[in-house]
């Protein structure tokens, strides 16, 4: 029992009190969001019970190890009944972990027993993860998630770590966030089929590249994607990436390939893009000319703040409903063409993926661009 309470009170970040050191937790005024930050060098760990009813709360270590903590738990031993109890009457939605040297066993134990919660996004941030874990005694025994997002995450099994991280998840997950990670090179081999995950968010992983893209997009193990963010990810040519697409069987729906540097190559091979793809981000892509066969049914598409320095002729567009020219050298540096009609409305990209856009709104119809 004194065991099992043990991990209990490390999901909690408790082991000692020290009542004298100052209070690392504050609760909102609302009782929404507690957050705790234990960066003192004796951090008062029972100060955590002051987030026990909250819906937001967010756990940071101070930068210390854990790992002498696993003396005091046992990771693998079942919860009790009042335990299980007291994590099924937490209103916990979000948690947040974070700033921590934590090994394997405490952190799965930990998923362990949020299975017992009602948590719907978790996120694990500026985390080192040690050592190995056994595989879970039961099937997928950890959180029912709609949300997991990592950033900047290290794990001791290199290339292994999702699908040694899946086995803790229930296949619930929607969505998935993977920021500054040391590896993106999955064991496609042991990874699972994600079956109903729509949104992978690979940004800010600017070492990644196209070749880096094909091994990250395990070849159908994510069978419902529709959304894929690839923001400053190191991608080089829209055709390099239609390339890994298609190596994935993946057909999306929205694209966001924003903050990279793209070129067309002269004489590379023509994107074959997704057939069903109707919202694509092409901002801040340093593009000089439109990109050639770009999907004739898109209804968002999103050039701005590139370096067009003309105004794109009516054949080089799809016939979209939403298109953003915003912050192109064109806008400043050219008279408006007169008879340049598309038929195209140029409004701000209202897309998921497309983040901090202007508000412009013009009809291109009429004498000019911009009436």
């Amino acid at each position: 029992m004194e065991r099992q309470l043990g991990l209990f009170l490390l999901l909690l970040t408790l082991a000692h009190a020290f009542p004298a050191a100052p209070e690392p937790c504050e609760l909102d005024d609302d009782g929404v969001r507690c957050a705790c930050n234990f960066s003192d060098p004796q951090p008062n760990w029972s100060s955590a019970f002051l987030c026990i009813g909250a819906i937001d709360v967010e756990f940071y270590g101070g930068g210390r190890s854990l790992e002498h903590f696993l003396k005091r738990v046992d990771t693998e031993a079942n919860p009790s009944k009042d335990i299980t109890d007291v994590l099924e009457s937490l209103l916990w939605e979000r948690l947040t972990l974070g700033n921590a040297r934590v090994p394997a066993p405490m952190l799965f134990g930990v998923l362990r027993l949020l299975g017992f919660t009602n948590l719907k996004e978790l996120t694990l941030e500026n985390l080192e993860v040690t050592g190995t874990a056994l595989p879970p005694l039961l099937e997928a025994s950890g959180p029912n998630l709609n949300t997991l997002r990592l950033s900047n995450v290290s794990w001791a099994t290199r290339d292994a770590w999702l699908a040694e991280l899946q086995q803790w998840l229930k296949p619930g997950l929607k969505v998935l966030h993977i920021a500054q990670a040391h590896s993106l090179n999955f064991s496609c081999e042991q990874v699972r089929v994600f079956p109903v995950l729509a949104t992978l968010d690979l940004s800010n992983n600017p070492e990644l590249g196209e070749r880096g893209l094909i091994s990250a997009l395990c070849r159908s193990k994510f069978p419902a994607l529709k959304v894929l963010a690839l923001r400053n990810t190191g991608m080089e040519t829209p055709s390099g990436v239609c390339s890994a697409l298609a190596a994935a069987s993946l057909q999306l729906e929205e694209l966001d390939l924003s903050h990279n540097s793209l070129r067309d190559t002269e004489g590379a091979p023509g994107c074959d893009w997704p057939s069903k793809l109707n919202s694509l981000n092409l901002s801040y892509t340093e593009l000089e000319q439109i990109p050639k066969g770009l999907p004739a049914k898109l209804s968002v598409l999103d050039l701005s703040y590139n370096r067009l320095y003309r105004q794109p002729r009516p054949d080089e567009l799809p016939k979209v409903v939403h298109l953003s020219l915003t912050g192109n050298p064109f806008l400043n540096s050219e008279p408006h063409s007169e008879g340049y009609n598309s038929g195209i409305v140029v409004a701000p990209v209202r897309s998921s993926l497309a983040v901090g856009l202007s508000a412009t709104l013009a009809v291109l119809h009429g004498d000019g661009l911009f009436a």
